[in-house]
């Protein structure tokens, strides 16, 4: 059932939720889950699939491509936009109360296996509270990573979900205001979210792969098929959410080995 009314804050955060966690050319009327997700806002397809449109709009991932049409959003996308990006642990943990008040289960976008979670996080000494929202924060930032790189490897172009990583740039532990920031992350291989994790991978300003010169007269076949091949390609950048620049210039200057 449609309704011309204004949206609400909660339908606000149920179309903020879609516009993190799907691919963008999955984001029209015809969509299934925004079928299901519109009707259970009581709105039409057109109506949600035009706000996730609107909300492009502010993502400069999206306009720097120079895509035409993208105009439309409101006062209130706008103030949105900004609270998400002033604080996107509350955001998500935000959007996530409004899925529970809706009952809209979770999206069909095979991205959300639990056993990629970071598992580097010391829950030691933390209550179930906190471990549930850090849990929903993962996921969140999982699925957001994944679905900005149509859930394929930036680096090797992989597009297998259970052996990709929402790789964060800046580890998780050193920036906390940037922790569920999906410009903080890069959706990469099992292997090369560890490689750079550990400084032998990192991206240039141009967007291109450097590997260590450390490695680089390693004589092993794997390596040098797997790895250094790679180095000056250019990655597959993301329709949303374009890792920010001053996040891979932290990775460049305090992990990886020069």
């Amino acid at each position: 059932m449609s309704t011309r009314t204004g949206w609400t804050r909660h339908q606000l955060l149920i179309a903020f939720n879609l516009y993190c966690q799907m691919p963008f050319g999955k984001m029209h009327y015809r969509n299934p889950e925004i079928i299901r997700c519109a009707e259970t806002l009581g709105r039409t397809p057109s109506a949600l699939a035009m706000k996730l449109v609107n909300i492009a709009s502010l993502d400069p991932a999206i306009t720097s491509t120079g895509r035409s049409g993208l105009k439309g959003a409101s006062a209130s996308d706008k103030a949105m936009w900004k609270e998400m990006q002033a604080d996107w642990e509350h955001f998500a943990n935000e959007m996530q109360q409004a899925v529970t008040v809706f009952k809209i289960d979770e999206l069909s976008l095979d991205a959300d296996d639990s056993s990629e979670l970071d598992k580097t996080i010391d829950y030691t000494g933390r209550n179930k509270t906190v471990q549930i929202t850090t849990r929903v924060g993962q996921n969140f930032f999982r699925r957001s990573v994944l679905s900005a790189y149509e859930q394929r490897c930036c680096m090797t172009g992989l597009a297998i979900p259970k052996l990709l990583i929402a790789s964060h740039i800046v580890p998780w532990r050193i920036d906390e205001a940037n922790r569920l920031n999906p410009s903080n992350g890069l959706c990469l291989s099992m292997l090369h979210d560890k490689a750079f994790d550990i400084g032998i991978l990192t991206i240039m300003e141009d967007m291109t792969i450097r590997v260590s010169q450390k490695c680089t007269d390693n004589n092993d076949d794997f390596f040098n098929s797997a790895l250094f091949a790679y180095n000056g390609k250019p990655i597959f950048l993301p329709k949303k959410f374009r890792p920010h620049a001053e996040f891979l210039s932290y990775h460049r200057e305090h992990i990886f080995e020069k």
